[in-house]
């Protein structure tokens, strides 16, 4: 058998970061579970199949409504507080190596009163001159 995407230990952290499906008006059929739209948005961010080819088999309801889903956690920030509960699950697992870790000027911004380089340039260049 193969492999779940969600194991059960992982679904018991995640579970209390997601947000509860919209309520639907009465006749409206009714949201797909919270777990199986996460698993549905794994497989298909996983794979790279498009997300009307979901398949049916799995459960997961149809690709635009994990779509959906996926769309609205990610307003609600549900991903940056589920990326920060995997780096703290990943680091008590030793499975990070810091040691191989980078970080570009795209990720940190620049202090906001910082001296521009081209003047501070100048006046190294003019104390070396004089």
């Amino acid at each position: 058998m193969a492999r779940p995407l969600l194991p059960d230990d992982l679904w018991i952290e995640i579970a209390p970061l997601l947000l509860a499906p919209r309520p639907r008006p009465k006749g409206e059929r009714p949201p797909i579970d919270s777990r199986a739209a996460l698993t549905g948005i794994l497989f298909v961010l996983r794979s790279g199949l498009p997300w009307e080819m979901l398949p049916a088999e799995m459960g997961c309801g149809s690709g635009m409504s994990c779509w959906r889903r996926l769309r609205d956690w990610q307003a609600a920030g549900v991903w940056a507080r589920l990326h920060q509960v995997l780096l703290k699950r990943m680091q008590a697992a030793g499975e990070i190596d810091w040691g191989r870790a980078s970080l570009d000027s795209a990720s940190v911004p620049a202090k906001r009163m910082a001296r521009p380089v081209r003047k501070w340039l100048w006046i190294r260049w003019s104390e070396q001159s004089a």
